[in-house]
């Protein structure tokens, strides 16, 4: 693999590891009343702008995320790990390039903030532009897709096959990399379950087609029983996965 494809690698893999310790960290703090807020990929965005040049931090996220949607276009199409043309390495693929659409438009949305007034979301008329019966079927297949996610993160964590990510074997950050996977993927698991749930029911039920996403998952963790200290965990869980994509993004072995 040529060096120039790793280092964009490693780079998007900071960017995405940033985001999830900052959405981890905002919410353990409003979990503990100790300030933050609620977090999504989306606020962490708000919150670096308003940081000390806050502009600038947001342009160098967007480069990183533009740089892990390039490595996840790769890892879709080119195939530098090998997982084949078989219906499990197919699908996996088309999940590559999935998260690369996904990270291409926080990107995007990140370069918005900083060279164009936000006039707001402008997705409140999307049933409208499109018919409740498109967005039906678009939100029950987003719902099952994201459910199928959330078990493979699941199974991920299990199987424990995380770590063969790594080149750390016989360094001090193995344990650090290997508990921090473990929270991670379990806490992604529970945040990508519920916000399945979100777009199933959105789009079983009429009338309520609204886009939920992790901060709404927060909102529903927090108003179950032991709402607090569930959401807090989940939250610690995020900050640690962070943590595990920020050493994957120094550590990681790529099959040359």
């Amino acid at each position: 693999m040529k060096s120039s494809t790793k280092k964009i690698a490693k780079f998007g893999l900071a960017a995405k590891g940033l985001i999830y310790l900052i959405s981890g960290i905002l919410t353990l703090l409003a979990a503990l009343n100790m300030g933050g807020a609620m977090s999504g990929k989306f606020r962490v965005l708000d919150f670096l702008q308003k940081q000390p040049l806050g502009n600038v931090l947001l342009v160098i996220l967007a480069l990183g995320l533009i740089s892990y949607s390039i490595w996840r276009f790769i890892q879709s199409f080119n195939d530098p790990e090998d997982n084949g043309n078989d219906a499990k390495g197919v699908i996996k693929r088309i999940g590559f390039a999935v998260s690369a659409i996904i990270y291409l438009v926080i990107a995007g949305i990140a370069i918005k903030k900083v060279f164009f007034s936000s006039g707001g979301s402008g997705s409140q008329n999307y049933v409208d532009k499109f018919g409740p019966t498109t967005i039906t079927i678009a939100f029950i297949i987003i719902g099952l897709a994201m459910a199928g996610k959330a078990i493979f993160h699941f199974k991920k964590a299990v199987d424990k096959k995380f770590l063969k990510e790594f080149s750390i074997d016989d360094l001090k950050f193995h344990k650090l990399a290997k508990y921090a996977g473990y929270l991670g993927y379990y806490a992604r698991a529970i945040v990508i379950g519920i916000v399945a749930f979100f777009f199933l029911k959105a789009g079983l039920y009429s009338g309520n087609n609204e886009i939920k996403g992790t901060k709404e998952a927060f909102s529903f963790l927090q108003e179950s029983s032991y709402g607090t200290i569930l959401m807090g965990l989940v939250a610690a869980g995020l900050a640690s996965y962070g943590i595990f994509v920020l050493l994957l993004s120094k550590y990681k072995r790529f099959d040359d």
